[in-house]
């Protein structure tokens, strides 16, 4: 093996250097130089400074605004609820420990840091399933004249709560474990070791089929669906200018929904998946910190794309902000797409006929 095992840990360095110590005790300085968990520090409070307003904003203007109370805008609420979670109870621990250069909280504090991060990037992960599953429904109809009620909408959210616990709790139960990765300041499940104490491979496996493969079958099915049914109906009115720009930003925003989530997790998973299948090959700290770190991103530019870019919520943000007016006159009746609830929405409720 070329790493190191102990009680809780796994250091990708050979203890014949004679240098690897516990990373809940000593800096990790021999496996990355300082300057490196400092810029992990930068990265981490960038963050925090920019995804936590982002999100914080989101929940403010639904609050605030009676109209974006909507059933197909519950979702976007819960996914600013699980970014939130992840600055709060993960980025803040992960910038702790990379100014210290180690896990300063100890196994407790890994395994409870490990499972609030796992817990809020499953939670947006399966809000973006949920969020493709309901605008699906909503557009293409596949069950009629489906109405799409709050009923609905609050049961796409426990189901996200439901999968993500079904994810992030069985490692506190013996079911794998919370370990450091990567540069040894955040902690994740264990796939670096084949103690059959925990039953890491099976654990690996249904973290691999159900909570990456079928969400991703889940999105590019929905969103493949949902993208045919839009041109299809842009093509029956085709002398609508409406319809065609409806169309365009439609497929706009689904290519930006689906690249959106295959940067944050595929980078992730593919190294994850390779230190799985290769127990005992060498690595580098940086080999899993960085995609490691880089899914964490999706925290930022989740409400950026599905918050943001939707002309209701910008416009609202916006006057929340500029106290009740908007200087950038982004007003929501100045197309037929910017009258619905949601950009995908819109194209159900006024272009998209069953």
């Amino acid at each position: 093996m070329n790493g190191t095992e102990g009680v809780n840990f796994y250091v990708p360095m050979s203890n014949k250097t004679g240098v690897v110590r516990s990373p809940f005790e000593y800096p990790q300085y021999y496996l990355a130089e300082p300057w490196k968990y400092r810029i992990v520090c930068v990265y981490i409070f960038f963050l925090i400074s920019t995804g936590f307003p982002i999100n914080f904003l989101t929940l403010l203007v639904t609050f605030k605004h009676k109209k974006l109370r909507q059933p197909l805008n519950y979702i976007l609420v819960n996914l600013a609820v699980a970014d939130l979670f992840m600055a709060c109870f993960g980025f803040t621990v992960t910038f702790s420990t990379a100014w210290n250069g180690y896990f300063i909280f100890g196994p407790t504090g890994c395994a409870v840091e490990g499972f609030f991060a796992t817990l809020g990037g499953e939670v947006a992960l399966w809000s973006l399933v949920v969020l493709a599953i309901e605008r699906y429904v909503v557009i293409c109809k596949p069950m009629g004249n489906f109405r799409f009620s709050s009923t609905h909408a609050m049961l796409g959210i426990a189901f996200t709560w439901i999968m993500a616990l079904s994810c992030a709790a069985p490692p506190l139960f013996g079911w794998s474990r919370y370990i450091p990765e990567g540069m040894q300041c955040s902690c994740g499940p264990d796939y670096y070791t084949h103690n059959p104490e925990f039953h890491n491979e099976s654990f690996v496996l249904y973290m691999f089929i159900v909570h990456f493969f079928i969400p991703v079958i889940v999105i590019f099915a929905s969103y493949g669906r949902l993208v045919c049914k839009v041109r299809e109906a842009a093509a029956q009115q085709q002398e609508s200018a409406t319809t065609q720009k409806a169309e365009r930003e439609v497929t706009r925003m689904v290519i930006l929904m689906v690249m959106g989530f295959m940067l944050a997790w595929t980078p992730y998973a593919v190294v994850a998946f390779w230190i799985f299948t290769n127990k005992g090959a060498e690595f580098t700290a940086t080999l899993m910190a960085v995609p490691a770190f880089f899914s964490k991103s999706s925290s930022l530019y989740n409400p950026i794309i599905y918050v943001l870019m939707n002309k209701q919520f910008r416009n609202c943000m916006i006057t929340t902000i500029c106290c009740g007016k908007n200087p950038f006159g982004d007003e929501e009746t100045s197309s037929a797409v910017s009258q619905s609830k949601t950009e995908v929405s819109s194209v159900s409720s006024s272009q998209v006929s069953p």
